[in-house]
């Protein structure tokens, strides 16, 4: 009857951990909680990494998800501008891939609003950007970047895990897995998401997947509105007294089970369950901003909850404080296929302000040079008029866009490659993808080469197996 009992206990535990989910409260949070009542809650990264010196501690990289139009942006263009409503010369677009403009008669679009020299460094900088232009000597401006996927999820998908292939690991997870965290009570991967501007995609959770890395690596979404985290609070009637001994006996259950089957699985949902248990204190006390000053608050434009993206530039601030190692913000509404003007004035008023607030602030800290800070989107947009009339965009561009990095070990105030007189080939200094992770890789320490994980019998990497190299021009 004993064994009976033990065999009952063994299986409904079994049953309550499979329906119980790993999500957002569980699995992907185990990898933080630095407590020595378990294995799993012990993890500080890859033996061995990093490989030498980091220059940064964390990233942080702000998304413009929809491709921003670097030509309205940071690539000023004045032989463009005169070929204004003139047909694009056949030489620039024949044969190359083109998205919705395939098939259609091209005509130039020259810029849409004017460029001006900012900072000491004098870079071109839009008019759409105004407080960019006083983060002018802190931003190394990439206007020379190409990508491989011309439409939006594929594009986001070869951004964030440098292949279209779903399933890999994103470039957050590699990093959270290959150095850990030293966040003990936060995931060690957190991503925030705003909306503002035209026809906003939508971003997938599996942009933020552990892919074959293990799961607890996978990014974790927090809102800036409402429930911080889905699934971390307490149910109805039940006390933290309570939620704090089923969690204990669960780890004792588990972890008794553990020492007949040696099963890593098993230690990682111990410390998922301790994680979220701790998360209910941490999380409100990371959202709640009322410790900060109203002039802070005032500099990024947030009022606390709004879900903007002023309120998670703020929000990964906070994060970084508390050593969260990659920090991933979207902010959908950058795909102006029409009325580029009305669109970028939208885009640019929500994301603008807060980026430079968010740059000064980390500065003021002391916390820019051990912060690396990324910008950029999926793919740029053609030197191609799209739309009707006066009300025209620009369509998908993958052969020549702009990015820009800052703090983490860059040299700020410059600019490194260029596109051709047109906007539309990147012509020197060609930044690839897979060459912006190799520098995000080298600047936390870690040799992107020597960085692998056995899968399907190759040694995968972030970088592929594709030559790649460091940006060391832009180092410091």
């Amino acid at each position: 009857m004993q064994n009976l009992l033990n065999h009952d206990a063994v299986a409904s535990r079994r049953t309550f951990l499979r329906s119980s989910g790993l999500g957002l409260g569980s699995l992907a949070l185990a990898s933080l909680l630095k407590d020595d009542s378990s294995a799993a809650s012990t993890y500080t990264g890859v033996p061995g990494i990093p490989h030498f010196a980091a220059k940064a501690k964390r990233v942080i990289f702000l998304c413009m998800a929809g491709g921003p139009s670097h030509l309205e942006t940071f690539d000023y263009k004045p032989e463009l501008a005169k070929m204004d409503g003139r047909a694009m010369p056949e030489s620039f677009t024949a044969g190359q891939p083109i998205a919705q403009l395939q098939g259609k008669e091209l005509k130039c679009l020259g810029p849409m609003t004017q460029f001006r020299p900012y900072g000491k460094s004098g870079q071109m900088i839009s008019d759409f950007l105004p407080w960019h232009g006083k983060i002018a000597d802190d931003i190394c401006i990439l206007r020379s970047m190409v990508t491989e996927q011309i439409n939006h999820d594929p594009a986001h998908t070869f951004m964030n895990t440098g292949t279209a292939l779903n399933g890999r690991p994103s470039m957050g997870s590699w990093m959270n897995y290959g150095l850990g965290s030293e966040a003990s009570n936060l995931p060690g991967f957190v991503v925030l998401t705003s909306v503002g501007g035209r026809n906003p995609q939508p971003i997938a959770s599996r942009q933020w997947s552990a892919g074959f890395l293990p799961s607890q690596f996978q990014g974790v979404e927090f809102n800036s509105s409402g429930e911080p985290v889905h699934y971390v609070r307490n149910p109805p009637g039940v006390s933290v007294a309570q939620q704090q001994e089923l969690v204990n006996t669960l780890g004792q259950l588990n972890a008794h089970r553990n020492e007949m089957v040696r099963n890593p699985e098993i230690d990682t949902r111990i410390a998922a369950y301790e994680m979220a248990f701790r998360m209910q204190a941490s999380v409100p006390e990371l959202m709640d901003v009322s410790d900060e000053p109203r002039s802070t608050l005032d500099r990024y434009g947030a009022e606390p909850g709004d879900g903007s993206y002023a309120s998670n530039c703020l929000l990964a601030r906070r994060l970084a404080e508390r050593g969260v190692r990659f920090i991933h913000l979207y902010h959908r509404g950058w795909d102006h296929h029409g009325d580029l003007v009305k669109h970028m004035n939208t885009c640019c008023e929500l994301t603008d302000k807060p980026t430079y607030a968010l740059i000064t602030d980390l500065k003021q800290r002391g916390m820019l040079d051990d912060t690396l800070v990324v910008w950029g989107g999926e793919f740029g947009r053609t030197p191609m008029f799209q739309g009707k009339g006066t009300e025209g965009g620009r369509d998908h561009h993958i052969k020549g866009f702009s990015m820009w990095m800052a703090g983490g070990g860059i040299k700020g105030g410059m600019s490194y490659g260029s596109t051709d007189e047109m906007g539309y080939n990147a012509v020197e200094n060609v930044v690839h993808v897979r060459d912006l992770h190799a520098t995000m890789l080298h600047l936390l320490g870690i040799d992107p080469q020597r960085f692998s994980v056995p899968f399907q019998g190759l040694d995968m990497r972030l970088t592929g197996v594709e030559e790649s190299r460091v940006i060391k021009e832009i180092l410091v």
